[in-house]
């Protein structure tokens, strides 16, 4: 892990540090002090590229996260944290954001599971459009964006209750034939990551890739029980339970769309955001498919990610096995 900023430094004589609100393997989020404009706060998002590349590969992400940095600098929307500036010193990269105040929803999800109770549906369904209206956003842009990392603790609820969607770390320009390079290492948080996501930027996430991560943080929210992993899952499909049984307030409406949601096989979810949104809240009876897809197609969807995902989960088991036997 890169070595943090310290409070007081100061990066292009305008940004200065005040402390660390989030941290990941490839660098950390600073809340900062724009000295250039009094009173304003930004969330200063750092990304140090993986040494191991090759000059090649860092010189090629390092253009990568330009091109991104400038795409996401375009956006505009009520429901997305604006981008204002991005700067490389040394070896590091640095994205200028607003920062937005208030909790984020896992924070409220657990809030709310201390008391012994459940966010209300109607909650959470009005958090969902505003989300909705977010990535259907994104997934409109030329190319289109794809977040890959929706999970409740990368939405932010605003004092005035406006829901937005924060942390790009993971996003990926759908440019038809290119290759990109994700900007940090990863393929997103395992309990909201969609199976086909595994295979890094040659797996082939589009759209339904993030109507994934959004079922999954709906199932979340709304249980207060983690989702099964994707990887879990496709060993074992029966491994992820309906809604509810763990919260019987949830409508069966609610509980239909978010699983069609989290189908396994992209082919098998909405094909888009409006669709998922339509069957969580639209007024007119929605037709949801279901096993469109046998485990034996299941299986071949992008092989090249999935055997070597076996391999390292029957690995993973052995390793188990034998520390529980030296025990």
């Amino acid at each position: 892990m890169p070595i943090p900023l310290k409070t007081g430094d100061t990066l292009r004589g305008r940004y200065r540090i005040r402390r660390i609100i989030g941290q990941g393997g490839m660098g950390s989020i600073y809340l900062t002090d724009d000295l250039r404009l009094e009173g304003r706060q930004c969330a200063l998002k750092e990304v140090e590229h993986d040494r191991t590349l090759s000059g090649n590969l860092i010189k090629e992400a390092r253009e990568q996260f330009l091109r991104e940095a400038t795409v996401l600098a375009r956006l505009d929307h009520p429901n997305l944290p604006k981008v204002s500036d991005f700067f490389s010193i040394g070896q590091r990269d640095y994205l200028v954001m607003d920062f937005i105040p208030g909790k984020d929803l896992r924070t409220l999800m657990i809030e709310s599971k201390e008391e012994g109770s459940f966010l209300p549906e109607s909650d959470v369904l009005n958090w969902s459009n505003q989300l909705a209206d977010a990535l259907t956003y994104l997934h409109h842009q030329n190319p289109p964006i794809v977040h890959r990392d929706i999970k409740p603790s990368n939405l932010k609820l605003t004092p005035n209750g406006v829901l937005k969607l924060v942390d790009f770390g993971l996003v990926k320009l759908l440019a038809p034939g290119e290759v990109t390079i994700t900007i940090l290492q990863g393929q997103g948080t395992a309990l909201y990551t969609p199976l086909e996501q595994y295979g890094g930027d040659i797996g082939h996430t589009d759209a339904r890739s993030d109507i994934y991560s959004f079922g999954s943080t709906l199932y979340h929210l709304l249980t207060g029980k983690a989702p099964s992993d994707a990887r879990q899952r496709f060993i074992n499909p029966a491994i992820l339970s309906p809604l509810r049984p763990n919260n019987p307030s949830i409508s069966s409406r609610t509980e239909k769309a978010i699983l069609w949601a989290m189908s396994l096989h992209p082919d098998d979810r909405p094909k888009t955001v409006e669709d998922f949104r339509d069957a969580l809240i639209g007024s007119r009876p929605i037709a949801i498919p279901t096993g469109i897809h046998n485990q034996a197609k299941l299986r071949l969807m992008h092989a090249r990610e999935i055997y070597p995902l076996l391999i390292s989960l029957l690995g993973m088991s052995i390793l188990t096995l034998l520390l529980t036997l030296l025990k």
